[in-house]
């Protein structure tokens, strides 16, 4: 298992972490299935807000994937069919659980120079205490 950066639209940071998006969408499959990933809030946010714990990864046809999430996807099947577009399958990270970081942090605390189009592997590079944030 691995731990991931991802870049996530603030919309969509808001209802993870608000309990109603319990599953995270991407068009590409990890080479290592994350079981954690730290949430930078991408623009206008810019900044690393919490991580997710990850309790499963379901990588399949992308309607499977719809059929098996889309209570708790966060999103509706408009955007999700715009996103997946010419795309065969889908990948859906399953949350467990979430942390919301207080203070928040800056990408630089992870020795990483620029906000990951997708996701970019990183190492535990610091180990500052997180405030949890009851579910």
């Amino acid at each position: 298992m691995s731990t991931i950066l991802m870049s996530i639209k603030p919309e969509y940071v808001k209802k993870i972490f608000a309990g109603e998006k319990k599953y995270e969408y991407r068009k590409i499959k990890c080479k290592n299935s994350p079981n954690k990933i730290i949430v930078y809030a991408s623009f206008p946010i810019k900044k690393i807000v919490g991580e997710l714990i990850i309790e499963e990864v379901l990588y399949d046809k992308k309607d499977v994937i719809w059929e098996k999430t889309n209570m708790y996807g966060g999103i509706s099947q408009k955007k999700y069919d715009e996103y997946f577009k010419n795309k065969e399958y889908a990948v859906a990270y399953k949350i467990k659980e979430y942390i919301k970081y207080d203070p928040v942090r800056e990408l630089k605390d992870y020795d990483v120079l620029s906000a990951p189009q997708s996701y970019i592997y990183i190492n535990n590079r610091i180990d500052l205490e997180n405030e949890k944030v009851d579910n």
